[in-house]
């Protein structure tokens, strides 16, 4: 019988070969920095925080229809972040009657554009509420963040177990903060920390990975107090944690009128508390509960305040008519914060005034942000820290 020779077989065998090599080298798999320090190992009660919309049911970004830019830089970082979400859109406040807003005491109407914003988060609220969502993560289109977001966010929910869901085995009280859920006329001004590497053990929460009792998630802000001391409704604890994500002291930024974080905590610490002061509703997290107050509170009462500012009115049990107390936590700094696109800085924000002339591409406070690597990312190149330690 004769044989075929095997000199075709081996070379059909060696290019695939050459091939899949060739591939290897194009195709490198991303280098990603070191993970956020103090994540738990074994993320039993937080694996959901995992998937691809980060433990809440869905996630809504808010953007006008015509902003096309922003929807293709959110489309393309949610992409290398493996994260689903779905397009609210945003309004013109231009085309919303008088006869819209709710008005129980004479107070000016709104700028369109403030309007607008209101509208466009109430609009994402309502479809939460209208579809039955258990919980949903809600975007403003600029958002930004670092690429280690998950582990990010598994260390905020175990910080909220601890701030919120009652202790396994309560010796001295049912939370480990004797201030929650409302300080009491006996309370302190202040509380210790609670340690990150020592947190205690709690109940496991059984409807989010963040915890039962929560009403709002504020993850994304452009500044924030810790709670006062002489405040009467506010829990007083807060969670420390060395964190290797945040960058040192000379590169946190705020709008508020002082930097609680910067003045009283060194470098590479995060800290996890209820929301004082919030500014800025770049990202937030609700239940269908609190969704359903928020429709109430903010939808059908005066709009005399932009979204952001009856947001924290909401958290706080105040404004003008009163929006009433829910728990809210919050974390500085902010893991999303706001992108500015290389270009004119005059379209910044259709909100307000950013000024003239031309900015290069920035995002404040995040070490590896995904917009600022994303080209690093699809081309497989080691990615860059926004903000390396001095020294």
């Amino acid at each position: 019988m004769l044989r075929r020779p095997l000199y075709p077989t081996v070379l059909i065998v060696g290019a695939v070969v050459v091939f899949l090599l060739v591939c290897a080298r194009l195709y490198q798999p991303l280098r990603l920095p070191a993970r956020a320090t103090g994540s738990n190992p074994s993320r039993r009660h937080t694996q959901d925080v995992y998937n691809t919309t980060l433990g809440f049911e869905k996630i809504f970004v808010v953007s006008l229809p015509s902003r096309t830019d922003r929807h293709d830089g959110m489309t393309l970082s949610a992409a290398l972040s493996d994260i689903e979400f779905e397009f609210i859109d945003g309004v013109d406040g231009a085309s919303i009657p008088d006869s819209a807003l709710p008005v129980t005491f004479a107070h000016e109407r709104l700028s369109n554009p403030g309007l607008g914003a209101w509208r466009g988060h109430l609009n994402a609220i309502q479809e939460v509420v209208r579809r039955n969502l258990s919980s949903a993560l809600i975007m403003e289109d600029d958002a930004d963040w670092d690429v280690r977001l998950r582990d990010q966010l598994n260390n905020f929910a175990l910080s909220s177990h601890a701030l919120t869901q009652p202790l396994s085995r309560p010796s001295q009280g049912r939370y480990a903060d004797m201030t929650y859920p409302n300080p009491t006329p006996n309370s302190p001004a202040s509380v210790p920390d609670l340690d990150f590497t020592r947190l205690p053990d709690t109940v496991i929460p059984s409807t989010s990975p963040y915890g039962d009792e929560w009403d709002v998630l504020w993850l994304g802000h452009c500044g924030m107090h810790f709670p006062f001391q002489d405040g009467k409704v506010i829990p007083k604890a807060r969670v420390f944690q060395q964190d290797e994500t945040v960058p040192q002291q000379q590169h946190l930024w705020t709008v508020s009128d002082s930097n609680d974080l910067k003045d009283q905590y060194g470098s590479h610490t995060r800290i996890t508390h209820h929301v004082q002061d919030g500014i800025c509703s770049l990202a937030y997290a609700i239940t269908q509960k609190s969704a359903r107050k928020l429709l109430y509170e903010i939808g059908l009462k005066d709009a005399n305040a932009a979204f952001d500012i009856t947001l924290r009115w909401f958290c706080e049990g105040t404004g003008q008519p009163n929006r009433g107390y829910h728990n809210c936590l919050t974390t500085q700094p902010s893991l999303f914060q706001i992108h500015l696109p290389a270009g004119p800085k005059k379209y910044n924000s259709d909100i307000s005034d950013h000024g003239e002339g031309i900015q290069e591409k920035k995002t404040e406070v995040i070490r590896y942000s995904v917009k600022m690597n994303a080209e690093a990312i699809m081309n497989g190149r080691e990615i860059e820290d926004q903000y390396p330690d001095a020294g």
